[in-house]
């Protein structure tokens, strides 16, 4: 793994638990701070589970999920072409991944705060985490679209149409 892989995982790492920890030091848990009315509040959320509650008191199956999901991105990375968004994308997943394994092996659940309603959804409460791990995800795609995968070959969409 290179080192500006590392260095965005680092950052992004250092972020989402610094946040998680003026979240757990500032905020009541369950207790909602409205900062735009309708739209975004910060809500302190013990989160047990994975994304929208699945999986719900598992954390041992997240882990261990978790910790494989490691294993296989450290095999993609070789499969990409080495360009700052791929760097930066596997930095964002590695950071993202690490800072709510930590919560989880810590504390047993995961601290999410940010709180969106969004065309009167209440969209599940999230932290910055989860924000690396859905942009790095997307620019992983963008990296697949764009034929970066497989060590910088064309994708195989690419390949039906040049032949």
């Amino acid at each position: 793994m290179n080192k500006k892989i590392l260095i965005c995982a680092s950052i992004a790492l250092a972020l989402d638990q610094i946040t998680k920890m003026f979240a757990s030091i500032y905020l009541t848990l369950n207790k909602e701070i409205v900062l735009i009315p309708k739209f975004f509040s910060l809500t302190l959320c013990h989160n047990e589970g994975a994304a929208w509650g699945i999986l719900n008191n598992a954390s041992w199956l997240i882990i261990l999920c978790t910790i494989l999901a490691i294993f296989i991105i450290y095999h993609f990375i070789y499969c990409f072409k080495q360009n700052t968004r791929n760097n930066i994308a596997f930095g964002l997943l590695y950071g993202g991944l690490a800072g709510n394994l930590i919560d989880r092996v810590v504390y047993g659940y995961v601290r999410d705060f940010f709180d969106f309603y969004i065309f009167n959804y209440n969209y599940p409460v999230f932290n910055i985490a989860d924000i690396c791990i859905v942009i790095g995800v997307i620019l992983l795609v963008i990296a697949v679209i764009k034929g970066e995968d497989l060590n910088g070959n064309k994708s195989s969409k690419t390949k039906r149409k040049t032949r």
